[in-house]
């Protein structure tokens, strides 16, 4: 069966850094596009980064510049690289896998951003 699992996430000061990971199994991973979305309390799920099949990305406005999203397909796996973080990216951070059908989605992991 598919499967997502994040890890990486934790407890950081303002303007630290963090890196998640994405293992992902039961896909032909090299074909998807693989995102990052995060959901924060009262607030809807939104993407964060994704990155093509091709190498291509985009990233949300608030973190661009600051988060790198890439991927090693010989390890199956998606990283997304957070940097000089604030404690508005406070949120579950989940990983996501998408070819042609409907997105396949990891159980999230906490990022919190607090003094």
């Amino acid at each position: 069966q598919v499967q997502l699992v994040e890890s990486g996430g934790g407890l950081v000061q303002p303007g630290g850094s963090l890196r998640l990971s994405c293992a992902a199994s039961g896909i032909r991973f090299s074909i998807n596009t693989m995102g990052w979305y995060r959901q924060a309390p009262g607030n809807e799920r939104e993407l964060v980064a994704h990155i093509t099949a091709g190498g291509s990305t985009n990233y949300a406005d608030s973190v661009k510049g600051r988060f790198t999203i890439s991927r090693d397909n010989a390890k199956n796996t998606v990283y997304l690289q957070m940097n000089s973080l604030k404690p508005a990216d406070t949120a579950v951070y989940y990983c996501s896998a998408r070819s042609f059908a409907s997105p396949y989605w990891g159980q999230g992991t906490q990022v919190t951003v607090s003094s």
